[in-house]
């Protein structure tokens, strides 16, 4: 595992990064969702990749950990019209999220990768396919969905959590926090809570911004319907969705698959909005898997 390392990618923005393995092997992009920073992809899980042969990249994308901060405010108001399907203006879009991502590769002078998102990363990196096609050697999206607004939905219930004001301090965010992810997680593996305890805690150490997660929401809550784009890839693609995720509902991940020819798609019972420990085999051999077949 690398040193956390800064990469300044334009536009006044620089991404914080970590690496994992042989930097001869296969890159792999590890893209994570709304207001987690790179620390939320386990380390375990990014060695057990490095130990299948990929080079492993993860990040903070622009307002998480230690990535650079946008100044543009965003407003409750403006996500709840956004969320009603009424036009808004957001400080960035998912493209620009997606072009973040190709300027790290760029960085790191890797003409293509394997790209592998969660939630919001799994939209990113569709969006990475679909935009600039050459870098991507294979496509993973987890607990995802295509932008399209009558698939993978929320749960309404979680709606007032999300953008709720909240108290401000470590210990607020880290209690909050594990009550969420309580209400998320997968009820076949439930989380340890002593243990997400301390990774909201790191996740406040490095650098949690209330207003950030708020752009980020705005970025998802307007991004386009990709499921037309989606049908003209020629990428292999693996969507991983857990059957009981209330964050991205199913059809979500159902209509992922069926819109990119050829994708496999993995449902797992008892799954929610997390990855579980003991699913990181299951992670690992399902994305090499995958990875396989750009070289068949």
């Amino acid at each position: 595992m690398s040193d956390e390392l800064l990469a300044p990618i334009g536009n006044e923005v620089e991404l914080c990064y970590q690496t994992f393995g042989d930097p001869d092997g296969e890159p792999l992009l590890l893209v994570m969702g709304l207001g987690g920073p790179m620390t939320w992809w386990d380390p375990e899980l990014c060695s057990m990749l490095a130990a299948e042969g990929f080079y492993v990249v993860r990040y903070d994308n622009r307002d998480t950990g230690r990535s650079t901060r946008i100044r543009e405010r965003v407003t409750r108001g403006q996500l709840v019209r956004a969320f009603g399907g009424r036009r808004v203006r957001a400080p960035y879009s998912m493209s620009d999220l997606a072009a973040d991502a190709v300027a790290l590769l760029d960085h790191l002078g890797l003409e293509s990768a394997h790209v592998a998102g969660i939630s919001m990363g799994g939209m990113v990196v569709q969006t990475i396919a679909v935009e600039h096609p050459q870098r991507v050697r294979s496509l993973t999206s987890i607990m995802s969905t295509t932008g399209k607004r009558t698939v993978g939905w929320q749960d309404p219930r979680l709606i007032p959590a999300l953008i709720a004001p909240r108290k401000p301090g470590r210990e607020s965010y880290v209690e909050t926090s594990v009550a969420f992810w309580d209400v998320i997680g997968s009820p076949g593996w439930p989380g340890d809570r002593d243990k997400l305890a301390d990774r909201a805690g790191e996740t406040f150490d490095r650098g949690y911004s209330a207003s950030g997660m708020m752009r980020q929401m705005l970025a998802i809550l307007t991004q386009p319907d990709r499921t037309q784009r989606l049908r003209s890839l020629r990428v292999p693609a693996l969507v991983v969705h857990g059957m009981a995720d209330k964050m991205v509902h199913v059809s979500g991940g159902r209509s992922t698959a069926a819109a990119i020819p050829g994708a496999e798609l993995v449902l797992i019972d008892g799954m929610g909005h997390d990855l579980p420990p003991a699913l990181f085999p299951t992670f690992v051999e399902a994305i090499a898997r995958t990875a396989d077949r750009a070289s068949d």
